[in-house]
């Protein structure tokens, strides 16, 4: 304080009362940030509102939310090239980078890609049910409701079982969270309070062993929770403990919703609506219970089986098994995955990786079944269904694939590698005689070369439509 009011001696050449007058000041200086204040006009500076105003920065964007995701969605990396580095037997660094787990669910995975025609269809069939959380002829009728519904309470309780049912179904993955974020939490922590931690997770494994789930309820909500918070209270701790605890909630809070009370309630509470009630008022608990487990996708299904053999690899490489480079394809595996199943893609999304004839094929597949198609580029379009494919081709490379089918019209645009490019016309050919084959017109068949990977936005334009709900500014 003494220094500040300038009452010390002064030290030999050094002023400091002139430290802050002799400061230029230039108007025209974009670098200066003014303080944002809406009762003046400020000159220009180098102040923006969001981030990455270039769109290859790199930096997220924090002045829409769905600016940000279309961002994302550029940037992200093709699942099929990320697949092909992986699962390639040519010899790779990343092959030779693989932890001795990472190497042994990759293994098995690739043991499910062995396939012919017809296990082509059947792997492709059991992966689009394996997506389909919503099927059956419950779903259908109540998707008919919502859309014919008028009041906002109606189409409100429907979301709300549908709600429950998603938590229902995700059981097994909830437990899983819970118990793995108890065993972080316990590690984290010193050791007076992880032991105690440690004996609740023995119980709560206890409990998800016996299938108690209104005792694992109890025992998170009762005992966990509050001695987290008197951790945190005690400690200050505000790191990964605290972290955790604020994901142990969530999942704890879906785990209770999706209880077998929580969801005969929902459903009973759309029984007792007009509109519904002559069409669900019949199915008693147990119908409902044995109905819906019976419209969840087959645990068994080889489609379920290898996204299981590759999110526990990919597990593995992200806690730090592995080289660097291995780490790095899965991260874009794994946020190429996230992306695209994100909340405000319009399109369906598939993963078909396969060898087929001694060949391995990692392919992607986008289907917008209710796409538009302008004609000659202006108007209202008609109606039409579109399909992506991206496929990576061992020996080839990439090739994309443009589908649009109206009725049993069928318009395909193929984008392939130099390599192929000889052979055009007679890929063509080929492609328009699978079309008649199948009593298919083909409208217009096209083969060229690759200039540059199509993107999602350009074929599904519908993905912009999210802007008007998701557009979300901060």
């Amino acid at each position: 304080m003494p220094d500040l009011l300038g009452a010390t001696n002064p030290v030999p050449g050094y002023d400091n009362t002139s430290v802050n007058r002799n400061i230029p000041v230039s108007p025209s200086n974009t670098q200066i940030q003014n303080v944002p204040d809406p009762s003046r006009v400020t000159g220009a500076d180098n102040r923006t509102e969001q981030q990455d105003a270039s769109q290859g920065s790199g930096q997220i964007r924090y002045d829409s939310n769905f600016q940000a995701f279309i961002q994302q969605l550029r940037q992200a990396q093709d699942m099929s090239q990320s697949l092909s580095r992986l699962m390639l037997r040519e010899g790779t660094a990343v092959t030779s980078g693989m932890s001795e787990g990472i190497a042994e669910e990759m293994s098995q995975a690739i043991e499910l890609l062995k396939m012919d025609q017809g296990e082509l269809l059947k792997f492709l069939a059991a992966q689009m049910k394996a997506g389909t959380r919503f099927g059956g002829a419950l779903f259908a009728l109540l998707r008919n409701a919502y859309a014919r519904a008028d009041s906002e309470g109606v189409r409100g309780d429907i979301l709300q079982f549908l709600k429950s049912y998603s938590d229902w179904s995700s059981t097994g993955h909830l437990e899983g969270n819970l118990l793995r974020n108890l065993a972080a939490m316990a590690k984290a922590m010193p050791a007076s309070w992880g032991d105690q931690l440690r004996q609740l997770l023995a119980q709560l494994e206890n409990g998800v062993a016996a299938g108690d789930r209104r005792g694992n309820i109890g025992l998170l909500q009762q005992q966990v929770i509050p001695l987290m918070s008197a951790y945190v209270s005690q400690t200050h701790d505000l790191g990964r403990p605290r972290e955790l605890l604020s994901l142990l909630t969530l999942d704890l809070a879906r785990y209770e919703n999706g209880s077998e009370e929580k969801l005969t309630e929902a459903f009973h509470q759309l029984a007792g609506y007009g509109t519904l009630k002559g069409m669900l008022g019949d199915i008693d608990d147990k119908a409902l219970l044995k109905l819906l487990q019976g419209s969840q996708f087959s645990k068994a299904s080889p489609a379920t089986q290898f996204s299981d053999h590759l999110a526990a690899a990919a597990a593995r490489a992200l806690r730090g098994e592995g080289s660097a480079e291995v780490q790095e394809v899965f991260r874009n595996l794994v946020s190429a995955m996230l992306v695209n199943e994100s909340v405000y893609m319009p399109i369906n999304h598939y993963l078909i990786p396969l060898e087929l004839e001694g060949k391995m094929l990692f392919s992607e597949l986008w289907v917008d079944a209710d796409a538009e198609q302008k004609k000659d580029g202006k108007g209202q379009g008609e109606k039409c269904m579109r399909f992506l494919f991206k496929i990576d081709v061992q020996g080839l490379g990439l090739f994309d694939v443009v589908l649009s089918s109206r009725e049993r019209e069928v318009d395909i645009m193929v984008a392939c590698p130099e390599t192929v490019v000889p052979f055009s016309k007679q890929v063509e050919r080929t492609i328009s005689q699978i079309l008649v084959r199948n009593e298919l017109t083909p409208t217009g068949i096209s083969v060229r070369k690759m200039e540059r990977p199509v993107t999602l936005t350009e074929v599904f334009p519908k993905i912009f439509e999210g802007m008007n709900s998701v557009n979300v500014k901060v």
